[in-house]
C-alpha cells in the first residue's frame, strides 16, 4: 500500500493520521505538491493530493481514502456503530470540508487581501462557534475519536501558518487541539516540513 502525499498539505495529513491511528503498514511517497512527478498525474488526472494505491485500487479524494482505510482496517474503529452518530459525524466531515478547508485551501494558495480576509474570518468565527463544545467532551463526536477529529487536527496545527488568531472564547478548542497534538498517531502523521512550518510561523507570531 502506497500514499503519495503533500509535503505540507492539510488533505494528506488527515490521511495519513488516520493511517497512524490504525498502525496501517504503508509506504509514504513525499510529493512536492508545486511540482508533482507524471506518476501521480497518470494514477490521478485530477493531478490533486492524496493518492492512495492498494494492488490494483487506486483511490483520490482524501475523504474517500480515510472512510476506505477505516472500513479496510476496522480496529479500531473511527466512525460511530449507531447509524445515526455515524449521519451526523459524515455531516461533520462535510461542513469541515466545505466551510473550513475550502477557505484554508484559499490561504494556502495565496490569493488577493480581500479573499484571504474572509477565509480567515470564516475559519475564526466558525472554530470559535464551535469550541464551547470541547469543554464538555474529550472528541468532536463525543468520547471517542473519530475520523472527524482527523480532518480537525491538520486545520488547527496550521493556524499560526494561515494567520488565524482565536479570541479567548476559543480556548476550549485550542485545549481540544493540544490533546489531538499529543497523540501518537498525530506524532506519527507528521512530515518534517509540516514540523518546520508551524515553528516557522509560532516564531513570527
Amino acid at each position: 500500500m502506497n500514499l503519495y502525499s503533500g509535503k505540507d498539505c492539510p488533505h494528506s495529513q488527515r490521511a495519513r493520521i488516520v493511517a497512524c491511528e490504525k498502525d496501517i503498514n504503508m509506504e509514504v511517497q513525499w510529493v512536492d505538491e508545486e511540482d508533482p512527478p507524471q506518476e501521480v498525474y497518470e494514477l490521478n488526472p485530477d493531478n490533486d493530493l492524496p493518492v492512495l494505491v492498494d494492488r490494483d485500487l487506486v483511490l483520490h479524494n482524501s475523504y474517500v481514502i480515510m472512510e476506505y482505510l477505516d472500513e479496510r482496517f476496522p480496529h479500531p474503529p473511527l466512525m460511530p456503530v449507531d447509524p445515526v452518530a455515524r449521519a451526523q459525524a459524515r455531516l461533520m466531515l462535510y461542513s469541515i470540508d466545505n466551510d473550513w478547508y475550502s477557505a484554508m485551501s484559499e490561504l494556502l494558495a495565496g490569493g488577493s487581501k480581500k479573499s484571504q480576509e474572509v477565509a480567515r474570518k470564516a475559519i475564526r468565527d466558525g472554530l470559535t462557534a464551535v469550541a464551547p463544545m470541547f469543554s464538555r467532551q474529550e472528541f468532536a463526536v463525543g468520547d471517542a475519536f473519530s475520523l472527524v477529529d482527523c480532518s480537525l487536527a491538520p486545520l488547527i496545527w496550521r493556524l499560526p501558518q494561515l494567520e488565524v488568531v482565536l479570541p479567548k472564547a476559543a480556548a476550549p478548542l485550542l485545549a481540544y487541539g493540544n490533546r489531538l497534538f499529543k497523540r501518537e498517531g498525530f506524532r506519527l502523521s507528521l512530515g518534517q516540513v509540516e514540523r518546520e512550518t508551524r515553528a516557522e510561523a509560532l516564531a513570527q507570531s
